[in-house]
């Protein structure tokens, strides 16, 4: 028994325990009169969360990679070739009970942004300085999170019962202050994030 277990574990690829949705995301850059920029898009209303600021980005199909995913949403949503995508890196990730996403930098090789004619899943796209980010840190607000059981939770399998302390949890949330559009949430979180990592080395 022992040595099948060994052989289980002997190449076994640590995951999340969970049933998690795995998304990729991309976080571009593009080069704007000599400044470099993070190029945004706005959610179009035939897809979730119409009006929201978010990055090029979806879930991840059967037998494709993160990297792959990241890459393949980004020609799609701004109807670019993939030999304008240049993945630099890969970022920290967000994982939820719910989720899974994984963040990859990379530079869009461009002329003009006006030149990007994205899908019917994209609104609009506009970009903002990587200054306006390092001058700008964003606020973070709190959401209690309670715990709620539901009619069959079985205290009697808990040793102090209904009397266990449960943790209610406070989840923050980022926010930047912008003049023309919303951005907040798991796009702000790895906006903060990547300005964080790149301002440790200026």
């Amino acid at each position: 028994m022992i040595e099948e277990i060994k052989q289980l574990f002997k190449n076994y690829e640590a995951k999340a325990i969970g049933q998690q949705n795995k998304y990729s995301v991309l976080l571009p850059l593009v080069e704007v009169e000599g400044q470099w920029h993070i190029l945004y898009e706005v959610r179009s209303s035939v897809v979730s969360q119409p009006g929201e600021t978010s990055f090029p980005g979806g879930g991840v199909e059967e037998g494709e990679s993160y990297k792959e995913a990241a890459i393949r949403e980004t020609m799609e949503e701004l109807n670019l070739p993939k030999s304008s995508i240049e993945i630099i890196g890969e970022m920290d990730y967000i994982l939820t009970q719910s989720h899974i996403i994984h963040c990859f930098v990379g530079h869009l090789k461009i002329e003009d942004v006006d030149s990007i004619k994205p899908n019917k899943e994209v609104d609009e796209v506009f970009t903002v300085p990587l200054s306006f980010f390092i001058e700008n840190p964003p606020e973070y607000h709190g959401v209690n999170m309670k715990t709620v059981h539901d009619e069959r939770f079985p205290f009697d399998l808990i040793f102090s019962g209904e009397k266990y302390k449960w943790i209610d949890r406070k989840h923050f949330v980022p926010f930047y202050r912008m003049p023309n559009y919303y951005l907040w949430g798991f796009t702000a979180n790895f906006t903060h994030r990547f300005i964080e990592i790149i301002d440790k080395h200026n």
